[in-house]
């Protein structure tokens, strides 16, 4: 009866320890996006607001960026990547190895975004340029749009970002409506 006891004891203290341990990971994955939710939600409210009040920015379909991006070229492979609401990314590959992304991305819901490149001296194609860390390279087309390329290889160098960029068609995206 002894040893019934002892062995019940000792699960219930396995089990309560388990139950401790599983708490305390649910909650710091939950205290890890708890911001972002926050984030989306205000943001999602804050459209729908500016929606019902007719000042809601107009945000390009990502459908509507592809016919910007360079094509594929020199032994470089463009391949599709995301395309949603306001944002179109490509990954290149070179001999089968992605060695950067390829990105545009509609400002208008976010012009805060955009302020990095107000003190920019750099210009490629005619528009401010910028890094972003060491990986890194944007454009600001048209006050609105950011066109991004990040090297996703140590081969593809700043130099490489750059002559990406200046393959877009930025004119052509800043006379987009």
């Amino acid at each position: 009866m002894r040893t019934i006891r002892n062995v019940f004891s000792v699960s219930l203290a396995v089990v309560c320890v388990c139950v401790v341990f599983f708490a305390a990971s649910c909650g710091k994955k939950e205290d890890k996006w708890a911001g972002a939710q926050q984030q989306a939600e205000q943001m999602a409210k804050a459209k729908e607001k500016a929606k019902d009040e007719g000042t809601a920015p107009v945000v390009q379909k990502g459908g509507s960026f592809n016919k910007f991006f360079p094509p594929a070229q020199d032994g470089y492979e463009r391949i599709a990547s995301q395309e949603k609401e306001g944002f179109t990314e490509y990954k290149l590959k070179k001999d089968g190895k992605e060695v950067a992304m390829l990105a545009i991305n509609d400002l208008a819901a976010n012009p805060a975004a955009a302020e990095k490149f107000k003190n920019s001296t750099k210009m490629i194609g005619g528009f401010p340029a910028v890094d972003q860390g060491s990986t890194a390279t944007a454009v600001l087309v048209a006050g609105k749009y950011q066109v991004k390329v990040l090297s996703r290889d140590p081969s593809f160098s700043k130099a490489d970002r750059e002559a990406w960029l200046a393959k877009f068609n930025l004119s052509g995206l800043a006379a987009m409506k």
